[in-house]
């Protein structure tokens, strides 16, 4: 009679079972944290806390917008920021 201890499962038995709760529970605990607000992993914006004339500049500096366009662009974002003020 005592030798019917866990209904048959042996200890690979037991040890899948542990290894399949603390995967669920570590993929929960993940899925929590991705659908936070203000989570690290989650989220598509990042704050880097660079201005947005900086980030102009620097794709200016970069040649992925021409002068013309860095101009205008600067002036509007100088024009904003002046009238927010």
């Amino acid at each position: 009679m005592m030798g019917d201890f866990g209904n048959g499962m042996g200890s690979l038995g037991w040890l899948g079972m542990g290894v399949f709760w603390l995967v669920l529970v570590g993929l929960i605990v993940w899925l929590v944290l991705q659908l936070l607000p203000g989570s690290r992993g989650g989220g598509t914006t990042r704050d880097t806390g660079e201005s947005t004339l900086e980030i102009l500049d620097r794709r200016m500096a970069r040649g992925e917008i021409d002068t013309q366009t860095w101009q205008a662009q600067r002036a509007a974002l100088t024009g904003a920021t002046r009238e927010g003020r």
